[in-house]
């Protein structure tokens, strides 16, 4: 076996772990799990540690389990968080958990005759047919209130003075995720849970559940909730979430987001959400460091995980893309981009409409750009001239020299021209 938590720790992925733990992996193969919350049909990057933990398990030749939390996605965890969610019904909860599945299918290897093949499992399965009175006589006896009071999820809620209490259902959540430890142990032969550094408690009420009902020895690892260096939120941007749904946060976004990463928050990034290996990340860091305005470190991360994520061919769009704006492109860079992710790229730029008959009847790029666009571009014909004249306008990236030119250019998506004016000045033209 490989040794998986030597692994994680260079990674800098360990923030607590049960002593034995390396030991008891490197004796056969063995089942582990982490736990994802439904609430939603597509993971965002906050979940991707956990992930890459599931996946370098499976590398290092153990079972992986992704548990979609069913039964306590209609609870809610305490951990961390002021106020309860939003309960889900089951046809929500389903579709929630087909489309994960999918996007893990990108990471962990569900399919083959493998012995270490990923499994996904739901708790709401085997958690639906519980009673109340059964819960409490065979599970809920077995663990003191006094022991799940202690717990530093539940005394940060109970102590808040801007929260208003904790309710039954969500005091009961430990219980709960402990018992699926439990039943995953006793089906399963799952001996280790994983998860973020806030979820410590929740998992050591399973390995206890396991002791006292189960008999036997279990195994907790979590890692750091990661941070950024500037005290800005981990995966958040203007728009809310950076999703791996390529419908809720494009390649394009998704990739500038990495490439945006701080020079700090790189080189801590590249080991967690790569698989490159340790003599390449420290290479490309000292790379890094000896010329830190190439953002040599910053370009690889962003390169790797949005193929990881989306494809090679979404990262290729996202290049060109980021290319338009902050390198040198060509009209049939420009052309090869599509509509969602030409708007993207010019989000803010100055924008005017105008009707197809128009365009068809303008005369020269010299009235296009000042009269018939209304002067957004150009205030006057004379202004544009002279620009023009001077090699400082471009239409499509096609740098324009004669003020009398036609208007014939193949319209961006069938509706866009982008007209520049110097360096940094775009403005979009659509075409209705």
């Amino acid at each position: 076996m490989k040794d998986f938590v030597a692994e994680l720790k260079w990674r800098g992925m360990i923030h607590d772990v049960m002593p034995g733990t390396d030991e008891h992996l490197m004796e056969s193969m063995r089942a582990a799990y982490v736990g994802i919350d439904p609430t939603a049909d597509s993971l965002h990057i906050g979940h991707l540690v956990s992930v890459m933990m599931l996946k370098h398990f499976q590398e290092c030749g153990h079972k992986p389990y992704a548990l979609v939390g069913g039964a306590t996605g209609m609870i809610g965890d305490p951990s961390g968080k002021s106020n309860e969610r939003n309960l889900l019904d089951e046809a929500t909860l389903r579709h929630n958990q087909d489309a994960l599945k999918e996007q893990l299918s990108r990471f962990l290897d569900f399919d083959s005759d493998a012995p270490n093949a990923a499994k996904l499992v739901n708790n709401y399965d085997w958690m639906k047919e519980f009673s109340f009175l059964s819960f409490i006589r065979d599970v809920g006896k077995h663990i003191t209130v006094n022991y799940m009071m202690a717990k530093d999820s539940v005394k940060k809620r109970l102590s808040s003075e801007s929260a208003e209490g904790m309710s039954f259902t969500e005091f009961t959540y430990q219980l709960v995720q402990g018992y699926d430890f439990l039943h995953l142990y006793q089906e399963a032969d799952c001996t280790l849970q994983m998860g973020g550094s806030d979820q410590w408690g929740n998992i050591t009420t399973g390995t206890e559940l396991i002791r006292r009902i189960g008999g036997g020895k279990a195994f907790a690892l979590t890692c750091p909730l990661i941070t950024k260096a500037d005290g800005t939120k981990f995966g958040k941007t203007e728009g809310g979430n950076v999703w791996l749904d390529a419908e809720r946060t494009s390649p394009y976004q998704f990739y500038q987001y990495w490439l945006n990463t701080s020079d700090e928050d790189a080189e801590k990034y590249i080991k967690i959400f790569t698989f490159l290996k340790q003599d390449e990340i420290e290479g490309l860091i000292a790379e890094h460091r000896e010329a830190p305005h190439a953002r040599a470190l910053q370009r690889r991360l962003a390169e790797e995980i949005t193929i990881m994520v989306h494809s090679k061919e979404d990262l290729d769009m996202a290049m060109k893309a980021s290319d338009i704006l902050f390198g040198k492109s060509t009209t049939e860079d420009l052309a090869a981009i599509n509509e969602k992710t030409l708007l993207q790229v010019f989000e803010g730029v100055p924008q005017v409409e105008i009707s197809k008959s128009t365009l068809n009847a303008v005369t020269n790029v010299t009235d296009l750009l000042s009269e018939v666009t209304e002067g957004i571009i150009f205030p006057s014909k004379g202004e544009a001239r002279k620009m023009i004249k001077g090699g400082g306008v471009s239409i499509n990236k096609g740098k324009i020299t004669d003020p009398n030119a036609e208007v014939a250019f193949d319209l961006l998506q069938d509706k866009y021209l982008l007209a520049q004016k110097g360096k940094k000045n775009y403005y979009l033209i659509k075409v209705n």
